[in-house]
């Protein structure tokens, strides 16, 4: 028979072409094609074997839902939905370096008095992550560690009697299927090892949690239906240069996403901040003009931090926009309804934007806050002191109303702040907490609360 033709499978989408090329026709990639063998073909038709009937029940089952095994690392179970799920798969990506073979290595060490805990490194030596332990003062700790990247022997280690309840493997893009031709890292590879692993945690009832690693985009490195495959995804973020951490689910099949889980990198690991608005505001300076502290709600948190914001004269015939922990598409769209809207001669200045403590907001109620530190910055005038704002801005400049309003005031007077200044509309209905609340129906009242100096011109509104 025949030899049958390789084929060429592009690294970031997964799709096949015939020969190499240099751009992958699917999805448009540079030098992403890489040369993978065939798989054995099924039989053709479906009457060259006849399947197994399948077992049909009810939605309502007897079964008891089994509990939740939780590590006693807070931040770590709330971003999971209060503990992982028993044969379930979890996805754990981010940057090098970041810390995930660290904190995995603590919630492993968490786990282990309760559970069977097993650390199977693809990356490391066992005496590597040793020393990993001992530096973090977890040496003692009853974890089996296992240095291995063949799946067959994996899956032939773990399976029988006596199974672990708890299985890391670090990474995924390490491991490797010997029946595929391809090198370990390919999307064939980290698809069919993936596969093999979720599927004897799903019949043997342990929870495996998958090292991922990111591309330079920062995506997770490896085909997309590899976060279809798993239960949960999460995302260690953070950078280098600032001691916070932030895991954040993406995707959770048992829980909330969107949730956060904030650490704080220290010489003996990661530690849990169970007051992550207090350590964000903590370097926060007194009455500065573009600093303003926004209320916002990351899953079912409420977190506050400090939006910066730097308006100066641009010797450029194109002003500078810089951003950082924002969507610069948003801030062009505030610094457009300013200048339409109020006013405001923002159009040949330089704008630079700042999310203090390296953390990323992506709710539209921070708009507010962004108006409020740009204004504040423009005119020279700080923003009213112990006040936070929140609240979204639409194109014609009116301030509308956002989700959480208490949860939110309620944030914000626990850490001492004593106003806040929140659409008009949201203020309905709603408890302010104890809180001197300022209502804002349109961007000209929060401009107001800014003075223009003479040189610029006066806020005012455009029908």
């Amino acid at each position: 028979m025949p030899r049958k033709a390789s084929s060429y499978v592009c690294q970031e989408c997964g799709g096949a072409h015939p020969k190499w090329v240099g751009r992958c026709e699917s999805c448009g990639a540079w030098n992403t094609l890489v040369e993978e063998a065939p798989a054995e073909s099924a039989p053709r038709g479906l009457g060259a074997r006849r399947g197994r009937k399948i077992t049909l029940v009810g939605l309502e089952g007897s079964s008891e839902t089994p509990a939740r095994r939780v590590s006693g690392i807070k931040e770590f179970d709330r971003v999971c939905g209060g503990g992982m799920v028993a044969a379930s798969g979890l996805l754990v990506g981010g940057d090098p370096g970041i810390g995930k073979s660290t904190v995995l290595l603590q919630v492993c060490a968490a786990l282990a008095d309760r559970f069977q805990c097993l650390y199977i490194s693809g990356e490391e030596a066992i005496d590597q992550v040793r020393l990993r332990a001992e530096r973090l003062g977890l040496s003692q700790a009853p974890i089996k560690l296992a240095a291995a990247t063949n799946v067959r022997d994996i899956v032939a280690s773990l399976d029988g009697k006596g199974a672990p309840d708890i299985v890391i493997i670090d990474s995924i893009q390490t491991m490797f299927v010997d029946s595929l031709d391809s090198a370990p890292g390919t999307v064939a590879q980290v698809r069919a090892s993936a596969q093999e692993l979720i599927r004897l945690a799903k019949r043997l009832g342990f929870t495996v949690l998958l090292v991922g690693h990111v591309t330079k985009e920062g995506l997770i490195a490896g085909p997309r239906v590899l976060e279809h495959m798993v239960d949960t995804v999460l995302y260690f973020e953070g950078e280098r240069s600032h001691q916070f951490r932030i895991m954040r689910a993406v995707k959770n099949r048992f829980g909330p996403t969107d949730e956060i889980g904030v650490f704080e990198m220290t010489g003996a690991g990661l530690k849990e901040v169970a007051n992550p608005s207090a350590l964000f505001l903590s370097d926060r300076q007194g009455e500065v003009s573009g600093a303003c502290v926004f209320a916002g709600i990351e899953g079912s948190r409420p977190v506050l931090v400090e939006i910066q914001a730097l308006v100066a004269p641009s010797a450029l015939a194109t002003p500078r926009r810089a951003v950082v922990g924002w969507d610069a598409a948003r801030l062009a769209m505030i610094l457009a309804v300013l200048e339409a809207r109020c006013g405001l001669a923002l159009a040949g200045n330089d704008v630079y934007l700042n999310v203090a403590g390296g953390l990323r907001i992506t709710e539209p109620a921070a708009d507010l806050a962004v108006a409020a530190a740009l204004a504040s910055s423009l005119s020279g005038t700080p923003c009213p002191p112990g006040t936070v704002v929140f609240g979204e801005v639409g194109l014609s400049g009116e301030a509308r109303a956002v989700a959480h309003t208490d949860n939110r005031l309620k944030e914000a007077s626990k850490l001492g702040f004593t106003g806040a200044i929140m659409p008009k509309r949201g203020t309905k209905g709603g408890r302010n907490q104890g809180l001197e609340v300022q209502a804002v129906d349109h961007l000209v009242d929060l401009a107001r609360m800014f003075p223009a100096p003479p040189r610029l011109a006066q806020g005012r509104r455009h029908g």
